[in-house]
């Protein structure tokens, strides 16, 4: 890999001008139509993003809400995972909830695209084919899957190290880099990972020798989140490289870089961007300055644990993020048709997911219907059926939290665990969150709800899956249905009038 034939930052390079601004104008206009799922969509079709809303429902109205105060325990923490937290404070008064939610989701694709810009914008000054190709990753697993403020730290991450390349010669930059660093780091610890892999990756180009220690010194200024990490502020001491299968799984993970709606579309799609990086290595069109950061990435895909800090997929989310800066480390030029072939793989992604969201937000607006059945405070316990071989990212396994969203109800597919969320519950002589909403099942499986725990907790049984369930808890009956729904009320369902403080 190569990084000292380019010329520097701030000098223009032969690519005409013309042809420049026209790819520059390709990649702006290609980061506007990355959110265009979120506009078809009347709510994220995201796998957790439901539990996300309503984390926020409690963040904001915990105190005020008689309800929320009943039921839940909130406590504020500045840790590394805070992005969409921080958004929400001033954007929920003036949009409400839901749409606020909804801004920020949009905002997340539509940065990142404008990252993957200024990041090859700041080491070229021009956009090629290996930037436009890196749009293809936008939409990763872990964006599907709803992780909302690892997602805005990677586009912090992409914007930071931009202008790391860009005050190259600016004696500011050390001192700059400092409230950035816990900017990123606030966002998302990942984020702030990554940035700093960016960051030694291309002063590990400029050393003399390869025992030249300067590479390792020059990141220092990204070092300050580190303080409150080792203080404790925030942070789970949970790791773990899951249960069994650890082999399968790495491997697993790489093969699904790329993964969304369908395993033959997005196989082939990643290995269309494969040979073009080996093809970009081969002939030598490879910028070390973001090649050996994506290297790194990709080592750290295999060897860091699947759960840090009580977060789950943390290896998962950098096997993306190793492909997209490999793409970013092409320095290939071609012709037009060559930018709008490499624009062809991200518009047939983002047109897939758009398709999808759309029906999938259909199918919600008549889930949300039971809703109007629960009365304000009610306790919800939600039973989604899951397959356990689906390649898909499931957009209704959280759902159920829009009962705390819409009735302040006591629900149980919420991230509120102690010491890992700012969010628990108040009640703790049974669980009663995520992941106990979940029912894993085979073909050959049948579904028993008299056996659904929650359920004994519980005034309304909501159940979503395509498997119908052989029984219901003795003496339920079913208020309101969908095709893929129903919702019933169960036999000491309480009926909730005034609720007390609480408090």
């Amino acid at each position: 890999m190569h990084g000292t034939a380019h010329p520097d930052a701030d000098e223009i390079t032969e690519t005409p001008s013309g042809k420049r601004n026209e790819a520059l104008w390709l990649g702006i206009v290609l980061s506007v139509l990355a959110a265009l799922p979120v506009m078809v969509a009347w709510t994220p079709q995201m796998t957790d993003y439901p539990s996300h809303l309503a984390g926020f429902k409690v963040m904001l109205d915990h105190g005020d809400d008689p309800f929320m105060t009943r039921y839940f325990l909130f406590k504020w923490e500045w840790t590394g995972n805070l992005g969409a937290e921080l958004l929400m404070v001033p954007l929920a008064p003036i949009f409400g909830l839901e749409q606020a939610g909804r801004l920020i989701v949009a905002l997340i694709p539509f940065l990142t695209g404008l990252s993957i810009i200024a990041v090859v914008w700041s080491l070229r000054r021009r956009i090629g084919v290996g930037a436009i190709l890196a749009f293809a990753m936008i939409w990763s697993p872990s964006l599907l899957m709803g992780f909302l403020n690892y997602s805005l730290s990677l586009a912090m991450a992409f914007f930071a190290f931009a202008l790391w390349v860009r005050m190259e010669r600016s004696p500011w930059r050390l001192v700059a880099f400092v409230p950035i660093s816990f900017g990123v780091w606030l966002c998302h610890v990942s984020g702030w990972g990554v940035m700093g892999v960016l960051v030694f990756g291309y002063e590990w180009t400029k050393r003399q020798n390869w025992r030249d220690w300067r590479p390792f010194q020059k990141p220092w200024p990204l070092i300050f989140p580190l303080v409150p990490m080792l203080a404790g502020m925030g942070a789970n001491s949970q790791v773990s490289y899951g249960r069994w299968g650890v082999l399968d799984y790495k491997w697993g993970i790489l093969y699904k870089a790329m993964r969304s709606y369908d395993p033959v579309f997005d196989i082939a799609g990643l290995c269309v961007v494969l040979a073009v990086i080996v093809f970009a290595l081969v002939s030598k069109r490879f910028d070390g300055r973001a090649g050996w950061a994506a290297l790194i990435l990709l080592v750290l895909t295999l060897i860091v644990p699947r759960q840090i800090f009580g977060g789950d997929y943390a290896d998962y989310r950098l096997s993306t993020a190793a492909l997209l800066v490999a793409c970013l480390a092409i320095d290939w030029q071609v012709p037009r048709w060559g930018l709008a072939l490499a624009g062809l793989l991200f518009t047939s992604r983002i047109a897939v997911t758009t398709v999808v969201w759309y029906e999938d937000a259909q199918t919600a607006r008549q889930l949300i219907g039971a809703l109007d059945h629960v009365p304000e405070g009610a306790r919800v316990a939600t039973a989604v059926a899951i397959p356990r071989t689906q390649w898909l990212f499931g957009p209704f396994e959280h759902f159920g939290s829009f009962a705390v969203v819409r009735r302040s109800a006591m629900e149980n597919s919420n991230f509120a665990l102690p010491d890992v969320h700012m969010l628990s519950m108040r009640e703790t002589k049974y669980r009663f969150n995520d992941p106990t909403q979940r029912i894993l099942y085979s073909p050959t499986q049948h579904i028993d709800l008299r056996k659904f725990k929650p359920a004994r907790h519980a005034d309304y049984l909501w159940f979503i899956g395509n498997a119908q369930p052989v029984a219901l808890p003795d003496g339920a009956r079913i208020v309101y249905s969908t095709p893929n729904s129903f919702l019933a009320r169960l036999p000491d369902a309480v009926d909730l009038a005034n609720p007390a403080d609480g408090s």
